[in-house]
């Protein structure tokens, strides 16, 4: 079908269907596999609902779906083309909270409402593979933009992708460096599934600063005039607010949220309203250098 005969045919279908059949496609390019049971356990359909889906969509791309009888799975074909139109943070934050209501179907909003979204956006394309992979465990070769070395080729396993307040990245391990780091998803130029499956080393289990919690206690910045303002902003128990965060991501929570890291609490409470009172912590929390006034030698590291 040509663009237009596809937004025909999407016309005569309702709002339901048009839903389904995104699911049906974000499964697809994102994931890598598409079962007729994924859309009977997300909308509540009947198998022979969700096999009239399949039809419905394989009439719209022909060319985007091919089943695999193996492993009984519809797999993206070399040829896929998304027929919706899809934003990568949204993806992005469908992969990570699971797929809701975003779809752009030019429905009134219920109110007005606005967020700072991110800047840059991954490439679609790329991002599936990075997707995919994580989705079925699998190592990928990518070609990746550093500040420190430019363009280089990386083999990486992902397992996670990350929302850092700023921009996504992906959390994986890197076999040249031979540990888990962070890579921001848009300078992933290009990207392709290896067969390889991951060593020992390489499982998200094994990634220690991922599967570490991290108790943190934040009070209002003991340099402020006013400090009970600050608790009454976060809520705040008996003027102290308690959080549980992974290694890997507390330094961007301390980035983002600004907090004084420093064991005096000199850091201006005009720009720290946060600080933390339990910097102890932080010892051997490889994130933590992004901290705001963080030091190893305060901490002995």
């Amino acid at each position: 079908m040509t663009t237009i005969e596809i937004a025909t045919s999407m016309e005569s279908l309702t709002q339901s269907q048009r839903e389904r059949l995104a699911f049906l496609e974000y499964r697809c390019f994102f994931c890598g596999e598409l079962r007729r049971a994924d859309l009977e356990a997300r909308f509540g359909v009947k198998a022979a609902a969700a096999t009239r889906d399949i039809i419905a969509y394989r009439q719209l791309a022909p060319k985007n779906l091919a089943y695999d009888g193996s492993a009984k799975v519809y797999v993206p074909t070399t040829e896929f083309i998304p027929i919706f139109s899809f934003d990568s943070n949204r993806v992005l934050t469908w992969l990570t909270q699971g797929f809701g209501d975003g779809l752009n179907l030019k429905l009134r909003r219920p109110l007005q409402g606005e967020a700072v979204g991110a800047i840059g956006k991954p490439q679609l394309e790329t991002l599936a593979v990075v997707t995919r992979a994580i989705h079925q465990g699998k190592a990928i070769r990518v070609s990746y933009l550093s500040l420190s070395s430019g363009a280089s080729e990386r083999e990486i396993v992902p397992h996670s992708i990350v929302d850092n307040g700023l921009r996504w990245h992906v959390r994986g391990y890197d076999r040249v460096r031979r540990r888990f780091s962070d890579f921001v998803v848009s300078r992933v130029i290009s990207a392709f599934i290896l067969d390889s499956l991951p060593g020992d080393e390489e499982y998200p289990s094994a990634d220690t600063q991922w599967n570490r919690i991290v108790d943190l206690e934040f009070v209002p910045h003991p340099g402020l005039k006013h400090p009970e303002v600050i608790a009454a902003d976060y809520s705040m128990d008996n003027g102290v607010l308690r959080a549980q965060v992974r290694a890997a991501m507390v330094g961007y929570a301390l980035h983002r949220w600004q907090v004084d890291c420093t064991p005096n609490h000199s850091l201006s409470p005009n720009e720290h309203h946060l600080w933390l009172r339990n910097p102890p912590t932080l010892y051997g929390v490889e994130s933590a250098v992004m901290g705001p006034g963080h030091k190893k030698e305060d901490l002995g590291q």
